[in-house]
């Protein structure tokens, strides 16, 4: 497995995507650098995606940033807290259920980063409230994992429809079809997706 850690990863997959893909080729100067966007693994990182699931990054950064400041960023105080407290933080009743359910029964961290990615996405999603877009963006980011596409990311598939124009949106399945030739670097052409949309639209498509 391909892990991506320095900005030197990046490069190297920007390079096998503008060899691979003429679209890509043409963009990625535009896009450079692309980001690294390398977060820690473990618990706190996984509670961030759940909190950011169908978020603007600015409603999801202050949704953070309360939880961060009432010290709701572990398992014990997550499961001692009244749920008053963790809607005041700006979570959903749905959300309150998921991240206590995250704290009660974490996953293996350390065993998460020795799966093959299917069986990794496969461990998380047993987890309530985690489907396959939480998973591979916590194996894209936190794993750092070269070679993994959420191919659900609703930014992603109007992307992709801007670039190659496309008639209409591609479907989380025509998307995976279409990444496969991207692979290995499959996450690097996700990261030049989101920074072409940003350039496109002017606003992030990632939180």
């Amino acid at each position: 497995m391909r892990i991506i850690e320095t900005e030197d990863d990046i490069a190297e997959g920007v390079a096998h995507l503008a060899a691979a893909e003429p679209r890509f080729a043409a963009v990625l100067p535009q896009l450079a650098p692309l980001p690294l966007r390398r977060s820690p693994e473990g618990f706190e990182q996984l509670l961030w995606a759940i909190v950011g699931q169908q978020l603007s990054i600015a409603s999801a950064a202050a949704i953070r940033a309360r939880l961060a400041e009432a010290g709701l960023t572990a398992p014990q105080p997550i499961l001692a807290a009244p749920d008053q407290l963790l809607r005041a933080a700006g979570l959903s009743g749905p959300k309150i259920r998921y991240v206590r359910a995250l704290a009660a029964a974490p996953p293996d961290f350390g065993a998460l980063r020795h799966m093959p990615e299917a069986e990794a996405v496969g461990a998380l999603t047993t987890l309530p409230g985690i489907g396959v877009w939480t998973a591979e963006i916590y194996l894209m980011f936190s794993l750092g994992r070269a070679d993994v596409f959420c191919a659900g990311d609703l930014a992603l598939q109007e992307s992709a429809r801007m670039l190659f124009d496309l008639p209409a949106r591609p479907t989380e399945r025509a998307l995976r079809a279409m990444a496969a030739d991207w692979a290995p670097w499959r996450a690097v052409a996700a990261r030049a997706l989101w920074a072409y949309y940003r350039h496109a639209k002017g606003r992030e498509g990632v939180t």
